[in-house]
């Protein structure tokens, strides 16, 4: 009989978020005791979601190996939102900094990144999760198809998957992004150009619209190597976005 080591590591640093909580001054005072907990509940109920979809991603990933002997799924990088962006977008948003707000506001606490190797992969890992029975596809913004003006490309879906717990089954949202690891390098030095720089204005645009030509030029290097990719093998040809669900 094979033992199985139950791996009981503390995913989500509750005495951290305890902390912070407490070390907060809101506009309605500080949180109480009962609402620290309330909150550190509902951020293990994220994490849990979080876990759920990034193991059905995994097993999806083996199934391609299998079946066409291709890897979809270059790496995974998974996060919670922080206790200070959290509270952040709520206040920003002009809403009230509660467990129920964010809840009932906030879709994007837990998110995984998804980079695949091809646009064909994004397209066919979204649609596959979508499919499954017990996810909800919330909201879909196809950002490959339709890119931002400044030339960010990714497929952005928000998924509700259930976490089961003693009191039963709470489907929670989890923002999952798609993209390509040229699609991926792109967004990481536009987003370093955004928010870790101290150039000058012109410099800035100089680089931002150099950026927006690189966005094309890879566009279209991708389509080239999707196309040798395609003959060379024999993973599913998807090339839409998953449809949120009725």
């Amino acid at each position: 009989m094979e033992i199985v080591i139950l791996d009981r590591h503390n995913r989500l640093n509750t005495a951290d978020l305890n902390a912070r909580l407490k070390m907060l001054d809101l506009p309605e005072g500080r949180f109480s005791a009962d609402e620290i907990t309330e909150f550190i509940d509902q951020m293990q109920v994220y994490e849990g979601a979080m876990y759920e979809i990034s193991t059905k991603l995994e097993i999806l990933d083996d199934e391609f190996q299998v079946r066409f002997s291709h890897d979809p799924i270059h790496h995974m990088e998974r996060r919670l939102k922080s206790v200070n962006s959290i509270i952040g977008k709520l206040e920003r948003k002009g809403l009230p900094v509660s467990v129920n707000s964010i809840k009932d506001n906030l879709f994007d606490v837990a998110g995984i990144r998804v980079i695949c190797n091809y646009r064909d992969d994004v397209y066919s890992v979204s649609n596959y999760l979508s499919s499954q029975s017990d996810i909800q596809v919330l909201r879909v913004k196809d950002y490959i198809k339709n890119p931002k003006q400044n030339g960010y490309r990714s497929l952005h879906v928000i998924y509700a998957v259930p976490v089961f717990l003693s009191s039963g089954a709470h489907y929670t949202p989890v923002e999952v992004q798609f993209r390509t690891i040229a699609m991926d390098y792109w967004a990481s030095l536009e987003h370093a150009l955004r928010y870790k720089t101290d150039l000058p204005d012109a410099r800035l645009n100089e680089h931002s619209q150099t950026l927006l030509d690189c966005s094309r030029s890879l566009q279209n290097i991708e389509v080239q190597m999707q196309n040798i990719h395609r003959d060379i093998n024999g993973a599913p040809q998807v090339g839409e976005a998953p449809k949120t669900t009725d």
